[in-house]
């Protein structure tokens, strides 16, 4: 059997900028242990699975060691293949997934995401604290992700995460985040337990970090910067309960997978 894989830089306009993601266009689903084996041997933060249903696809995401219920990267990586690559003229692309339907919209070669809105509340979480340094001014917690709020963008670009010690502790993945210098807030996103020391840029943690910014500059139109080694930008709209986030993809590789 073989199956067509594309790797598509997202949240980039530059070739090795943003974050890698493989996408796998299948006409019906494998057996999630093979899933997971492709995820792995790829290596990258997110392999995207993508089946098309009628009038919507189906889409899965899995890191190298676990499937994940929502990915902003491979989510814009799908949708530049599908219209890059595969030929799918709609301008509005709609994914089935584990946290719903999620819309993609091409405009002007950015591809603008519909996701859920995940606020953060205050929490204590010391040992989260511990393991990624430096003195955040606030914690919170999401659906998902922690979040730490540092007060410099200095701070959060110091950072040198315990992995070892993040991987013990019972969460998802952490947040850093701070006031932008030359944009409106930067992150970093941590999530070891979920085989990715760090990503590089985090579509899904924006839905936790837009809702917390939009309060603190008071505009619902933000612009995002990612400040891992790869680096990536992402527009930020916050409307009610979703939040919008554009970006553009670059393709890197076209290829084949081989299975027995």
């Amino acid at each position: 059997m073989k199956l067509p894989l594309y790797q598509v830089d997202a949240f980039t306009d530059r070739l090795f900028g943003g974050n890698p993601a493989a996408i796998v266009p299948l006409d019906e689903w494998l057996p999630d242990a093979t899933l997971q084996s492709i995820a792995q041997e790829n290596n990258l933060a997110e392999t995207a699975y993508i089946v098309r249903t009628g009038a919507t696809w189906h889409l899965r995401w899995f890191t190298p060691v676990q499937e994940i219920d929502l990915c902003g990267h491979a989510t814009l990586a799908a949708a530049y293949a599908m219209a890059e690559c595969l030929g799918v003229a709609e301008p509005v692309i709609s994914f089935d997934t584990l946290s719903g339907r999620l819309t993609v919209t091409r405009e002007n070669g950015v591809y603008w995401l519909d996701f859920p809105a995940r606020p953060g509340n205050p929490v204590a979480a010391p040992e989260l604290v511990a393991a990624v340094g430096g003195a955040p001014v606030e914690t919170l917690v999401g659906p998902r992700d922690h979040m730490l709020v540092y007060a410099s963008e200095a701070e959060v670009a110091a950072l040198k995460p315990d992995f070892l010690r993040l991987r013990e502790i019972d969460h998802f993945a952490v947040i850093a985040t701070a006031p932008g210098e030359s944009c409106d807030f930067v992150s970093r996103f941590f999530a070891p337990r979920a085989g990715i020391d760090e990503d590089p840029v985090t579509g899904s943690a924006h839905c936790t970090l837009v809702p917390f910014w939009v309060q603190k500059v008071h505009k619902t139109h933000l612009f995002a910067r990612q400040i891992s080694p790869r680096g990536g930008e992402i527009e930020c709209i916050l409307a009610g309960d979703r939040v919008r986030m554009g970006g553009r993809g670059v393709l890197y590789l076209k290829g084949e997978i081989y299975l027995p």
